[in-house]
């Protein structure tokens, strides 16, 4: 008999484009208590799906992490965000649960979802985070854009991340940004430097926001479906893409008989003007997980890896067929 799930601590991690999300939930799972069950939604823009590899490489037995790429999870009657969160939670049976929308995403509707009829009992919505760069403040790209603003707007807690990296006045212009548009006033700021975030500011005070009107979500099927394995062509990659008005995804899925120069690896991300670099690749040293956000490229060892999957996002033209080529030339068949 499954046991009757009530009352989940339950927080959402939000923030625009490699504002550190994944980083943030890194640290919050490394001060959870031992004896903790937690489960993870990440909703990813790009389509080959790395964030959740990246997240589960490092992560104990007692964390429970299911994705959702290809766009933002809330759209299609919020069906793909239902679905996934129901199975989550059946199979992770968890203490808390942390939501990660994609930085593209829509926090309204997620939070919309959330407070749903159908999700009053099992779960508590706690504080939503907002994980901003102050950095970005300054460019137009980000303040004109709608969902940068949406993501400030749905905060209980803005988190400035990457302080470290910080001039003089970009605290003060973030704080500045905030309060000029009415998003200061009943909400907590912090710094975060290297992604080091107090597990504390999860239990910050919720406080609903308009959200329009709530859809009906019927009941779905709790069953996990069995994990299809891709069907590769001749050549042994797949290339996946998807946009938006904006932004632009270019991801690649190689069989797992690819092994890349890690090196060459290094050398080739960033590449052109991709504002957003996410990779978990077999190479000759070992699987490594890879990540560019605009400042520098961290590379971590990581435990497993079946395939070999990399992610571009760019919100002008990039170049991905000459991506595609550096690829295949960093890259040996085993």
């Amino acid at each position: 008999m499954k046991q009757l799930l009530k009352g989940i601590p339950t927080n959402v991690i939000t923030g625009f484009l490699g504002a550190g999300k994944s980083t943030a939930i890194q640290g919050f799972i490394r001060q959870k208590q031992p004896s903790e069950r937690w489960a993870v939604l990440v909703n990813e823009f790009g389509e080959v799906g790395i964030d959740g590899g990246l997240l589960a490489g490092e992560q104990p037995d007692s964390v429970v992490i299911r994705e959702v790429p290809g766009g933002c999870m809330c759209c299609t009657a919020g069906l793909p965000m239902h679905m996934a969160m129901t199975m989550l939670l059946a199979r992770a049976q968890p203490d808390r649960l942390l939501i990660e929308p994609s930085g593209l995403g829509h926090p309204k509707e997620v939070m919309s979802i959330l407070t749903n009829e159908h999700y009053k009992e099992t779960l508590s919505v706690g504080a939503t985070l907002t994980l901003v760069d102050a950095r970005k403040v300054s460019d137009s790209r980000y303040t004109e854009h709608e969902t940068f603003n949406e993501q400030l707007e749905m905060g209980d807690v803005i988190v400035a991340t990457k302080a470290d990296l910080y001039q003089d006045n970009d605290f003060s212009a973030l704080r500045s940004y905030l309060a000029n548009n009415d998003l200061l006033d009943g909400r907590t700021l912090v710094q975060s430097i290297d992604g080091s975030i107090s597990l504390s500011l999860l239990n910050e005070s919720f406080v609903p926001k308009f959200v329009g009107d709530h859809q009906e979500l019927g009941a779905v099927s709790d069953e996990v479906p069995a994990q299809e394995a891709a069907v590769f062509p001749p050549e042994g990659f797949i290339r996946r893409s998807n946009s938006d008005d904006d932004y632009a995804s270019h991801g690649w899925l190689f069989r797992s008989d690819f092994v890349f120069d890690e090196s060459a690896l290094r050398e080739l991300i960033p590449f052109g003007n991709a504002q957003r670099v996410k990779g978990l690749l077999r190479t000759n040293l070992g699987p490594r997980g890879y990540n560019y956000s605009g400042d520098a490229v961290s590379v971590l060892p990581m435990a497993d890896a079946s395939d070999s999957r990399i992610e571009v996002i760019s919100d002008v033209f990039f170049p991905a067929l000459d991506f595609e080529k550096k690829l295949l030339e960093a890259a040996a068949r085993s």
